[in-house]
């Protein structure tokens, strides 16, 4: 790859939600723009995130110049640390962006990152790229975009963004600079996909306010509203509305107070004193004077509001007369997990609020008219599509393609391709690792899909496993069969069945042969029976030992 070729590399975040991660490299030189997780499908059982497939990076470790970190949100720093373990380079944040990070670092235990805090405005020279900062309205705050000057060209990042005139911190999307930036002529943009698919502009976060206002205000009883942890414009509103109606509030959820305390300490959060109270404290109160504001807006099994609708989180029983208030939309693949909380707070007689009823939540992300907006201003040469489904990356290719834009110039990629920008133009090139990494409890990296469909298989089918003991001299078994099954059947309730298998037991040990032989034998005997008697397919584990 020569000087004069910029290689632009997804590494997550195309073709899906999360993992966020994209290279730009130039020559001897690399630079790695957010470094995100993404929440597991239904079907992915027991894992806890996905992380991108570092490989690409790890392979150029010594190239690797800068990691610029747009925003706060976990599909943009939450495998930060994953890969800080294994590769050593200067990150670059705003100020609450890094305090969300140096959080999740100290979790982690990762000492001595070099750290370096940049504000909108400012210019930062890497290598052959020089980045100018602008600052983007989202659904957090200290939210920026990227000016990337490059040995092709002037290359435009628009992290996460949307056109909010009345956003909760005050602070727009940066118009003078996008139109400076257009007026110098941009060579390629990178535009975030995510609501693609909706017409026209995404509410102000001042529409959540008075809607919220609105629930506030008929509440007789306890208000609980859960949301993300990172959205801090989110639950400054909750807090203003809550001081409001004179009620006090509790933040419930290690990553919640972990983030309000960061956000307070930098002054992104403003709450006025004697607001925030312990829920020991609460529980002092009349009811109509207290709000929870906690994690489980996407049904996370261990989160505050999940065990609440259980009935399983001590500190909060909920009862006839609470409001809960869902603030978020569920991510794609947590619907089931959602929706079944949402039942469990009916059961209790809870008065329940969430997306599909009432307008309790605002997207952070421009819908069609933005995209089409911000298209407009820069007119690009060429233009790739961010941070979305395959669908949502198709959908704004074709609002681009309305545009103005080349269809030849429109490049709708997925993880893992590679495009190469020259004086000459612009192609795909190749494509590298998109394996999703799979983080389950200590273990990174070590699930193959074999043992998440295993996990899958044990989950729809149990297992059966027959333990015997063989004479390694005559052959014979030397006691009965050990029959033990789970998920399978109830073994009180099935007596005929367990003994046909520890027939078929005996026959397949009578044929003789090596143990690894007998083992297959009977592999295939206990499965054609379990099928046959059952219908069903359970994982067969046959235990031969001779002695």
């Amino acid at each position: 790859m020569g000087p004069q070729i910029l290689r632009i590399v997804p590494l997550g975040g195309l073709g899906e939600l999360g993992r966020n991660m994209l290279v730009l490299e130039c020559a001897e030189d690399l630079v790695v723009i957010d470094v995100g997780v993404m929440f597991p499908e239904n079907d992915m059982l027991g894992v806890d995130v996905l992380i991108p497939d570092f490989s690409y990076v790890l392979e150029r470790a010594d190239k690797l110049r800068a990691i610029i970190i747009t925003h706060g949100h976990e599909d943009h720093i939450g495998a930060l640390p994953f890969l800080l373990r294994r590769v050593r380079a200067p990150v670059y944040a705003t100020r609450l962006t890094r305090g969300l990070i140096e959080v999740k670092l100290d979790e982690a235990q990762i000492r001595d990152v070099d750290m370096h805090t940049i504000q909108p405005g400012d210019d930062l020279e890497v290598g052959p790229f020089r980045f100018e900062f602008f600052h983007v309205s989202h659904s957090i705050p200290d939210g920026v975009g990227l000016g990337i000057q490059t040995p092709v060209g002037l290359v435009v990042h628009s992290g996460d963004f949307k056109f909010d005139h009345s956003p909760v911190d005050g602070r727009r999307t940066d118009f003078a600079k996008l139109a400076e930036l257009g007026g110098r002529g941009v060579k390629l943009l990178l535009s975030d996909s995510t609501n693609a698919e909706k017409p026209g502009y995404t509410p102000s976060e001042q529409v959540l306010g008075e809607t919220l206002s609105r629930v506030f205000a008929g509440a007789r009883g306890r208000v609980i509203v859960a949301t993300f942890a990172s959205n801090i414009s989110r639950i400054q509103q909750i807090i203003d509305t809550s001081q409001y109606y004179h009620r006090h509030v509790a933040i419930v959820g290690r990553s919640m107070v972990d983030n309000v305390l960061i956000a307070r300490e930098l002054g992104y959060l403003h709450v006025p004193e004697g607001v925030l109270l312990s829920l020991e404290q609460l529980k002092q109160l009349p009811d109509e004077q207290v709000t929870i504001i906690c994690t489980g807006s996407q049904g996370e099994p261990t989160s505050a509001l999940v065990r609440m609708g259980q009935q399983r989180f001590r500190p909060v029983s909920i009862v006839p007369g609470d409001t809960v208030i869902v603030s978020a939309t569920p991510i794609p693949g947590n619907e089931e997990f959602v929706n079944r909380t949402l039942d469990n707070l009916f059961r209790l007689g809870a008065n329940v609020f969430y997306d599909e009823v009432l307008d309790v939540h605002v997207s952070g992300h421009a819908s069609q008219e933005e995209q089409k907006l911000l298209i407009n201003m820069l007119q690009p040469e060429y233009f790739v599509p961010i941070h979305g489904e395959y669908r949502h990356l198709v959908l704004h290719g074709k609002l681009a393609q309305r545009c103005g834009l080349k269809p030849e110039n429109i490049f709708v990629i997925e993880t893992g391709d590679v495009l190469e920008l020259s004086a000459a133009g612009a192609e795909v090139v190749g494509h590298v690792s998109d394996t999703r990494v799979f983080v389950d409890g200590r273990g990174i990296g070590d699930l193959e899909q074999s043992v998440i469909e295993e996990r899958r298989l044990l989950a729809g089918n149990g297992f059966l496993v027959a333990v015997v003991l063989v004479d390694k001299y005559t052959g014979g078994l030397l006691r009965e069969p050990q029959i033990v099954t789970r998920g399978f059947v109830y073994e009180a309730e099935s007596p005929d069945l367990l003994e046909r298998a520890k027939e078929a037991v005996a026959k397949a040990v009578e044929w003789g042969g090596s143990r690894l032989e007998i083992e297959d034998r009977l592999q295939e005997s206990l499965a054609r029976l379990a099928f046959e008697q059952t219908g069903r397919r359970p994982i067969v584990i046959p235990v031969v030992v001779k002695v």
